[in-house]
């Protein structure tokens, strides 16, 4: 924003407001409609439609899921950004991870996009282990990426369908560095774990230079100031930083109740 222009009468400058570019009109032009959208009047033949629809679509992804999921194994789920480059550390820590979850006997999920996603995925093929891709449909960001295995890519319209998958069928979760899917997808098997609404699986974080400003706000403020969490909850997940650590994790994990991967 420039401030420049005077008003000679009262001797005050007014800001000038750049001019956004074409496109950004556009798509503020687009938001707009979407908002005034949600707040129309609707009649009952217009929400009854349009919500019978939604729940068979809703319906088709659930069946869709639990038919081709149902029949991959014992899984990790690896979550991270996006956004992340090949040439990025995390990037290729991720891939490695996944590549050493193969030799030990899991398969690997992931968002099924690019970056961290993509990393897991395909360290997965690296290793000729089973390459799983969640993929979720948006605007902008995300297609799928060309290491998962084909017959074990999943598109979804509803982030909460896809989330009931990842949680369904993984054995555990690595967490990568990410942004808001990231934190959404861990806070929810957090949530899920602490609540006893599932059994308890190991959940592993990767990179201490990454989440121990998130860690520690959780312990000093969520904890000790405001009492919203117990410390015990601290004790769901864990904090690495190679992806040797992270495996002998899960594996560590298992082992204490005697199990492991049947691939």
């Amino acid at each position: 924003m420039k401030i420049d222009k005077k008003d000679k009468k009262a001797g005050v400058r007014y800001p000038i407001i750049e001019k956004r570019k074409r496109k950004d009109l556009k798509h503020l032009k687009e938001e707009a409609k979407e908002i005034a959208k949600a707040f129309e009047d609707k009649d009952w033949h217009e929400i009854k439609s349009s919500d019978s629809w939604a729940i068979f679509k809703i319906m088709s992804e659930f069946v869709d899921g639990f038919e081709k999921l149902a029949k991959i194994g014992p899984c990790i789920s690896i979550f991270g950004s996006a956004r992340t480059k090949e040439d990025n550390k995390y990037y290729k820590m991720a891939q490695k991870l996944a590549s050493l979850l193969v030799k030990s006997g899991y398969g690997v999920i992931t968002g099924g996009g690019p970056g961290i996603m993509e990393a897991g995925n395909r360290g997965a093929q690296d290793a000729y282990g089973k390459s799983v891709g969640l993929n979720i449909r948006l605007p902008f960001e995300q297609e799928n990426n060309i290491y998962i295995d084909p017959d074990k890519l999943i598109s979804f319209d509803y982030f909460f369908v896809r989330k009931v998958m990842f949680v369904r069928y993984s054995q555990g979760f690595i967490g990568m560095p990410g942004g808001f899917g990231t934190l959404d997808e861990l806070f929810e098997a957090l949530t899920l774990i602490q609540t006893k609404k599932i059994g308890r699986f190991p959940i592993i974080l990767v990179g201490t230079e990454y989440w121990k400003g998130i860690i520690d706000w959780m312990y000093n403020v969520m904890f000790k100031v405001e009492g919203n969490v117990s410390k015990s909850d601290f004790d769901i997940f864990h904090l690495v930083d190679t992806p040797e650590e992270a495996v002998s994790r899960i594996n560590e994990f298992y082992a204490s109740y005697m199990l492991a991967p049947n691939f």
